[in-house]
């Protein structure tokens, strides 16, 4: 019976020392998405998909039509103004990419 409980425990122990580093990754996750910096226009990384901070900047660009923004495309995040195609940054919702895509 001693044998049993001693199983069970260290099964457990076991599983719970597993979950422990997924628990991490998703509150240190939530924890710092708010903090996220403004994506800098002058980057290249901002440079090589023509970001701009205010799409009626865009109004030029043969990819550009009216009513993309940031803020209606499929990559961004409303919750931390992420976008999946800049992940260490935030972006301004009025803003626009060449990458744009509709939302589903």
């Amino acid at each position: 019976m001693a044998n049993k409980s001693r199983r069970d425990f260290m099964r457990n122990s076991m599983l719970g020392l597993a979950a422990l580093p997924l628990g991490a990754g998703i509150l240190s996750k939530t924890a710092f998405a708010q903090e996220l910096p403004r994506l800098d226009p002058s980057s290249s990384n901002a440079q090589a998909l023509n970001y701009v901070e205010d799409a009626s900047e865009a109004s030029d660009h043969p990819a550009y039509e009216e009513g993309e923004r940031c803020d209606n495309c499929m990559f961004f995040n409303a919750e931390t103004q992420g976008c999946q195609l800049f992940p260490e940054n935030s972006v301004e919702p009025a803003g626009w990419c060449q990458s744009w895509t509709a939302q589903a």
